[in-house]
């Protein structure tokens, strides 16, 4: 039985992703993207967030950022990452052109940050027109209609996160749960995570451009299940010292860090085997408790 040539990248990018395989090494996969990637440009929504997602992804180093959506990002040539605030060039009513040539075609959204929504959503604005500030939400509501796709990066897009604890002065929500009161029902896709691991974003992108949203097998938190599937605490390095009772009672203690409140056992993800900076360290390996930022309930003192 035959497959066409779509088909057979779909599978070979899901399978890779499942694997935990780089499909930037195979240079069939990797020209598929750069076509795909040029063909559905992204627009990178900032909302109220630090911007920590958006350094986690330009640390990417295999393969690095600039590889594979920055190349381009220079005025007056074609770019991949078609509006970003942090890292474009162009800035003010260019950069806001930026964003509205753009979706006039076929792109990806991807917001960074939680929705702001409390007095119109003036508390985070992204541009402005005829003089007034354009709330994020105004923004979220006209793309998330347009784009082929949405992708939530970061604990605060995807959940609200810290934006939305304790009383939540501001109205934050996390992007799929403003798209659904709005009754928006283009496919959405959530990377919790503070900051979200880039391996997380790229592969996500890459499954999304190459297979469809479809294609990306998500959980009951809109999660894909190829990076959130696993319990921290079932693959954790110090599991044995939880097994045997042997638990730190203070920072600097040898033992498991339960009791100091890790969130391990209950937060699901890959970051014991992914590690950020490089792949050389993560919270645990620091000697600090898992926050179990990848979950709903972060920063665990939520009030909605």
């Amino acid at each position: 039985m035959s497959i066409s040539r779509r088909k057979f990248l779909k599978y070979s990018a899901g399978g890779a992703a499942v694997l935990g395989l780089n499909i930037f090494e195979n240079p069939l996969m990797r020209k598929a993207f750069a076509s795909a990637v040029q063909e559905t440009p992204i627009i990178w929504l900032a909302a109220g967030a630090c911007s920590g997602c958006s350094v986690s992804l330009l640390n990417a180093l295999s393969p690095r950022i600039q590889d594979v959506l920055l190349d381009q990002v220079l005025p007056g040539h074609h770019t991949e990452l078609a509006f970003h605030p942090t890292v474009m060039a162009a800035s003010g009513d260019l950069a806001m052109q930026a964003m509205y040539d753009t979706e006039e075609k076929p792109f990806i959204l991807v917001v960074e940050g939680s929705i702001t929504t409390a007095d119109g959503g003036r508390h985070c604005e992204v541009g402005e027109s005829h003089g007034h500030g354009i709330p994020a939400v105004e923004h979220l509501d006209r793309l998330s209609r347009k784009a082929k796709a949405v992708i939530a990066i970061g604990t605060c897009a995807a959940f609200g996160g810290v934006p939305a604890a304790n009383m939540n002065p501001t109205g934050s929500k996390g992007v799929i749960e403003v798209m659904r009161e709005k009754g928006i029902s283009t496919p959405a896709i959530n990377l919790p995570g503070c900051a979200a691991h880039p391996d997380w974003f790229i592969g996500t992108v890459a499954a999304v451009l190459l297979g469809g949203p479809e294609s990306v097998k998500v959980d009951e938190h809109h999660r894909p299940e190829m990076f959130y599937k696993k319990l921290i605490h079932d693959n954790c390095p110090l599991r044995g010292h939880f097994d045997a009772g042997r638990f730190a009672q203070k920072f600097g203690d040898e033992g498991c860090l339960y009791k100091l409140g890790c969130k391990g056992p209950v937060a699901r993800a890959n970051c014991p085997e992914k590690r950020f900076n490089g792949g050389t360290s993560w919270c645990i390996d620091n000697g600090h408790p898992c926050n179990g930022c990848v979950e709903p309930e972060y920063p665990y003192d939520h009030v909605h």
